[in-house]
């Protein structure tokens, strides 16, 4: 009985002696640097230490929320593409407005394509604004000023 009762407490000794170790390693991450541990740290600021959050990029219909009208007639493409982008002409949302279809008119080297077709890709997360081509003009015709001069005959009469 002596030797159950001795085995029992051992156990029981154990037993607490692993749940001070267990509070003293989270205490370890919620307390203050000790001194030992800062001799230990090779930089004053841990922090500096991180690298900086990559952003994370964006879908097309991402990019053209902030387009005026949606993007419409402004020319976007795939970061990765060289000498081509898309003339947005028409877009189909879904309700969360991250989603959806596009359709455009390609446009290789600065000269569009015959017809819009849909874009494909629109959900990559690689899509850009192109600034320097600037949104086409509406192809209507200025109203062009004619300057009135009045016929001599009619100031005659």
């Amino acid at each position: 009985m002596a030797t159950a009762a001795l085995a029992n407490r051992a156990s029981t000794d154990r037993t607490w002696n692993l749940l001070r170790q267990s509070f003293r390693f989270f205490r370890s991450f919620s307390a203050a640097p000790s001194a030992s541990s800062s001799s230990v740290a090779s930089s004053p600021n841990p922090t500096s230490s991180k690298k900086p959050k990559r952003r994370k990029k964006k879908n097309l219909f991402e990019v053209a929320q902030f387009l005026p009208n949606w993007g419409l007639g402004y020319h976007m493409a795939k970061t990765h593409w060289t000498g081509v982008s898309y003339e947005i002409t028409k877009i189909n949302l879904y309700k969360d407005g991250r989603h959806g279809k596009a359709w455009g008119l390609v446009h290789k080297d600065g000269l569009p394509a015959a017809a819009p077709k849909k874009i494909s890709g629109v959900h990559k997360r690689c899509w850009r604004y192109i600034p320097s081509s600037k949104k086409t003009e509406e192809k209507t015709p200025s109203p062009s000023v004619q300057e009135h001069t009045p016929n001599p005959e009619v100031q005659a009469a």
